[in-house]
């Protein structure tokens, strides 16, 4: 443990002191933080976590995943966000030519009170991210490396998700595979005979509606307006049919 305690100490200080030699301008973007892994080749602790996602291999993600520390995570509200990471100034552990690796927002890394293990704690900016992940930039014992990182739009194939959950009295909407900013702000649900409705974030990518309002929506065709980050909203009309179920999955436009 003492060992841990001293490799986080020296990656600060490696940070700092590259801050003002780097290569990669802030004023282009490009912010410093550190980086850990977590799960194993296979991702199978990755494949659910904070966000709400129900397995991002099947929903389109795969292991170009990371959890956020709680100053990136904002309470949920980063999920679905992508970012470009490159491991930083570690001739050691960096491992050469590796680039920069893409990854999704899909879990968070909770603050530690163990002080062995400080680096999710905020204020501090930190991507866990999956196994695979790390190993494209850095090595295996590293344990924790340097990075810098910026927000990119997301790429993804095919529509908007919407996967409806919850009970008769409750609607319960994950909505994934977001294209551009990737991090939603604002979901609306429309049926074929009401007005937009505003539905709350549930946690993460969930959104719900209750009561009254999932009875007026019986029957009727669900339209979507997602707005993200950005500020642009795309509209989905007429996304699930008037018999549209719980478990059920619809697709409507994308960014």
């Amino acid at each position: 443990m003492t060992s841990l305690r001293s490799c986080f100490v020296i990656v600060m200080i490696v940070l700092n002191l590259g801050m003002a030699a780097a290569g990669l301008s802030l004023k282009r973007g490009w912010q410093h933080a550190t980086a850990t892994f977590y799960g194993d080749m296979n991702g199978d602790e990755t494949l659910q976590g904070a966000c709400g996602y129900e397995n991002v291999i099947e929903e389109g993600y795969g292991l170009q995943t990371t959890a956020l520390s709680e100053a990136l995570f904002n309470k949920g509200r980063t999920c679905g966000a992508c970012f470009l990471i490159m491991c930083f100034n570690s001739s050691e552990w960096c491992k050469k030519g590796a680039g920069a690796i893409r990854v999704t927002a899909t879990n968070y890394c909770p603050p530690s009170y163990d002080e062995e293990a400080p680096w999710c704690n905020p204020p501090r900016k930190h991507f866990d991210l999956s196994m695979p992940m790390f190993l494209n930039i850095a090595e295996y014992k590293a344990g924790i490396v340097p990075v810098v990182y910026r927000r990119v739009k997301c790429r993804k194939s095919g529509g908007i998700k919407f996967v409806f959950k919850g009970n008769q009295g409750w609607l319960l909407v994950l909505v994934y595979n977001v294209g551009g900013a990737g991090q939603v702000v604002d979901v609306k649900i429309k049926g074929s005979q009401t007005g937009w409705i505003q539905m709350e974030r549930n946690w993460g990518v969930n959104w719900q509606v209750s009561d009254d309002t999932v009875q007026k929506l019986q029957g009727q065709s669900l339209s979507f307006q997602v707005t993200a980050r950005d500020g642009r909203m795309v509209q989905s009309d007429n996304v699930a049919p008037r018999d549209w179920q719980l478990g059920k999955t619809y697709e409507g436009r994308n960014f």
